[in-house]
């Protein structure tokens, strides 16, 4: 690891100044899960880390029946699994990083690490996109609110800017009857990196069982994680059958891009598993769907 010198700011105002002043020669720190790791690799070699763990109510999960949920950027990841309000709220939030490695790196990996390191993989970043969530992101022209999915612009890459931070991240309030679920595709269980992994956020009308809204949501089988948008169109205003399930499944695995290099698998097993695991979610939400009443 090269020399690096520390920084650490009181106050996102300051964090906003430093990184203003160094720019690219600049890393924010915050669990270090990733950061720290590429260090030692020698991928990274920033001149300067600013570490924001001193920057007081960034680490907060507040929830609003109006305004919805805002998770604070330093949250870690075992926060998310076990906050009685994401589990009332937003399960799907807390059984995605229920996922998410080990307890040993939950407690330690935070929210704003996992989405700031853009990797297609992030378990945080699925469920969050299925979700519609936004972030709030502060720089030296002020604060901005971008979709998530606007964020993640690449393969480790996000829409921050020079000087900028990752502030929160904010979830609109869900629909009623609106149910998540999450399956991820690992060699050794949660603590490997996933092959695949999908995230579904959907709708059902109790009285005649049709689908309202749809979000499914692809991981590391293109460069961010993806929309599979032509299956949600096949689903939306539909009752979930095995023909619906299928042809939406189907349609999840054409939207897949992986590489063809993948070290974990081959593209084409990805885009199988795709078809797997977004027919397995559907057939999920039929069995949990609310009967009439509920």
């Amino acid at each position: 690891m090269k020399p690096f010198q520390y920084l650490s700011p009181a106050s996102i105002s300051e964090a906003v100044s430093l990184l203003k002043e160094y720019g690219q020669e600049a890393k924010v720190i915050a669990g270090g899960t990733d950061l720290v790791v590429q260090m030692r690799k020698g991928s990274l070699s920033p001149r300067y880390v600013v570490d924001i763990n001193g920057i007081p109510g960034l680490d907060t999960i507040r929830y609003d029946p109006v305004r919805g949920l805002t998770i604070g950027a330093l949250t870690t990841v075992r926060a998310l699994e076990k906050s009685a309000d994401l589990r009332q709220q937003y399960p799907l939030i807390s059984l995605a990083a229920s996922k998410l490695g080990s307890v040993a790196i939950r407690n330690v990996a935070t929210v704003g690490g996992n989405l700031c390191n853009a990797m297609p993989i992030a378990d945080t970043a699925q469920a969050l996109l299925a979700l519609s969530a936004k972030v709030r992101i502060t720089g030296p022209e002020g604060d901005r609110v971008i979709p998530l999915e606007d964020f993640l612009i690449g393969h480790g890459k996000t829409a921050l800017g020079t000087g900028e931070l990752l502030r929160e991240v904010q979830v609109p309030v869900l629909a009623p009857h609106t149910k998540g679920f999450y399956l991820k595709q690992t060699i050794r269980g949660s603590i490997d990196l996933a092959i695949v992994n999908v995230a579904v956020a959907i709708t059902v009308d109790p009285g005649d069982a049709v689908c309202k809204d749809i979000r499914i949501v692809l991981g590391s089988v293109a460069p961010t994680p993806i929309r599979a948008r032509k299956a949600e169109d096949v689903v939306r205003g539909k009752r979930l059958d095995e023909d619906v399930i299928g042809k939406a499944a189907q349609l999840a695995s054409e939207d897949a891009h992986p590489r063809p290099g993948s070290i974990r698998a081959s593209g084409e097993y990805k885009k199988e598993m795709v078809l797997v695991l977004t027919g397995q979610l559907l057939r999920e939400a039929v069995s949990s769907a609310p009967s009439r009443g509920e």
